[in-house]
Formats: structure tokens, sequence, C-alpha cells
């Protein structure tokens, strides 16, 4: 059984930066696409980046220039470090494991993972 647990949210002033961590076990990381999802109140669940067994990466365009996704295999953990933060970006981050191991996966698609986290709140003061 996969656990996810995500940590790192917090309050931040716009313009900040915050690094979320998703501490993954009962799989190893390095042989599914890792994620991070999120979803702000009132708001459908939204893409934000992925990263493969490949450590091929993808990323929304609100995230591109401003968000790095990352991993630690060693600690089996995945990373997301989000710079230049906006009022926008407050929403709970998810992380998500995908067991789909077929090069046509849907890494924007959430119907896509099997796993998910309990979310953490980031929220971007202006």
């Amino acid at each position: 059984q996969v656990q996810l647990v995500e940590s790192g949210g917090g309050l931040v002033q716009a313009g900040g930066s915050l690094r979320l961590s998703c501490a993954a076990s009962g799989r190893t990381i390095s042989l599914y696409t890792m994620a991070w999802f999120r979803q702000a109140p009132g708001k459908e669940r939204e893409f934000v980046a992925a990263i493969n067994w490949s450590e091929r990466m993808s990323y929304a365009d609100s995230a591109k220039g401003r968000f790095t996704i990352s991993r630690d295999v060693a600690k089996n953990t995945v990373f997301l470090q989000m710079n230049s933060l906006k009022p926008e970006d407050t929403a709970i981050y998810f992380c998500a494991l995908a067991q789909n191991l077929a090069p046509t996966i849907r890494v924007t698609d959430t119907g896509e993972y099997n796993s998910w986290g309990q979310g953490t709140q980031v929220t971007v003061a202006s």
C-alpha cells in the first residue's frame, strides 16, 4: 500500500518561496510518475508539475519559470520548490503517484494517479 505524506506548506508573503516535500512509502518513486496538483477553494484540482521515472519533468504554464520539481531517490521523497509566489498560488497542494508506466500517460490528468497524499495548505498573502 502506497502512502504519500506532504509537508512544507504555510503562510508566505507574495514574492516569497516555499519548498514542499512528499515522502513516499510502499513504492519506490524512481519507478513511477510523481506529481503535484493543487486545489483552491471552489475550484477543480489542477496539475502543477510532474517528474517521471526517467526524470522527465512537466509543468503547468502557471508554474513554468517559478516552480521546480525534483526527487531524492535515497529518501524516496519528491520536492516542489516554489519561488516568486503569488496570491493566486494559494491552494491545498497534493502529491500523487501514477503506477501507469506507459509512455502515453497523461501527466496532467488526475485520473492517471492511483495514490494521493492528504495535502498541505499554501497561503500567499498580498
